[in-house]
């Protein structure tokens, strides 16, 4: 049954059985390496747990599980015809999951926001899994300015998933107790990270077309953009 390596089940999800998901506080800023690995071993077994990254809080697993992201997908309601979005720790690990390597505009927004608030969408390498990019053959991807999901990423060895931790249409999450009144009987573990630095989503930006262009305007505007960039 879908789930029942994680430690519950979908029959669970539905009948909302309160589950009561663990919470563990980890320091924002200096964040205790223990509490890391242990996070990193959850993703690492295929759990998708609530973290908090530099905007709001997030649903982070291991892309390369299929399971959980199938699990992702139910947990959030959410259309399996939307990707998810992934977090990475450097533009080198981009460069691994995403077909930049000849693209000038990547690398002046890399260069420019990253670590930062957005997310970049590109072709996506082979090695993607199309589940992740709901079958567009496009990836989105982030390095967030955060230091839990950076450390978390590095002690697992894949970049996570960055779709909102909420159901879908609900509003985001900017706390770890809003991610439990919204998913505590889904997940079996949210991080603790603090409040959300930021009450703005990332700003996003297409690079698969013949021209850039701005799928959501969130931190960084777009007018930034355009004398960056140009039209």
């Amino acid at each position: 049954m879908l789930g029942s390596q994680f430690g519950y089940s979908a029959r669970s999800l539905e009948q909302g059985i309160d589950l009561s998901a663990e919470i563990i506080k980890i320091n924002s800023n200096n964040p205790e390496p223990a509490l890391i690995d242990y996070v990193a071993q959850r993703i690492q077994v295929g759990h998708v747990l609530g973290l908090p990254t530099d905007t709001f809080y997030g649903l982070a697993a291991d892309p390369y599980n299929l399971r959980a992201v199938e699990l992702i997908y139910h947990v959030k309601s959410r259309s399996k015809h939307k990707p998810l979005s992934l977090l990475v720790e450097s533009v080198d690990q981009a460069e691994e999951l995403g077909d930049v390597h000849a693209s000038e505009i990547f690398e002046v927004l890399a260069r420019k926001y990253w670590p930062g608030p957005l997310t970049i969408i590109v072709k996506a390498a082979a090695r993607v899994p199309l589940k992740v990019t709901a079958n567009t053959g496009h990836v989105a991807l982030r390095v967030p300015a955060a230091s839990i999901p950076l450390a978390v990423i590095r002690a697992a060895g894949v970049p996570i998933t960055a779709t909102s931790a909420n159901v879908s249409g609900a509003s985001e999450c900017s706390t770890a107790d809003g991610v439990r009144q919204q998913l505590g009987n889904a997940i079996p573990l949210i991080v603790d990270g603090g409040p959300s630095p930021r009450e703005v989503p990332s700003t996003i930006v297409d690079l698969t077309g013949d021209h850039w262009s701005v799928v959501r305007e969130g931190t960084i505007p777009t007018q930034e953009l355009t004398q960056l960039l140009g039209e």
